[in-house]
């Protein structure tokens, strides 16, 4: 489990961010504009992304390394 740890983080940061997009919601300005916490989707995306990659990494590592190990 320790191993994991950086990718269970950053999917942890990632799910707060798509979490706290539509906890604080989107509202319409007197002007017309839409005003809504926009970056918090790309941000909670490339955290998930980031996970799910470092996963993959760590697993065919340790892979490899117990297949050379044998």
């Amino acid at each position: 489990m320790k191993k994991y740890i950086f990718s269970l983080v950053s999917f942890i940061i990632g799910i707060a961010c798509m979490m706290a997009f539509n906890i604080i919601g989107s509202e319409i300005a007197p002007d017309g504009r839409v005003i809504e916490p926009f970056y918090l989707i790309p941000v909670g995306f490339f955290f998930v992304f980031i996970a799910v990659i470092s996963a993959l990494i760590v697993t065919l590592f340790y892979k490899v390394k117990e297949g050379i190990n044998k």
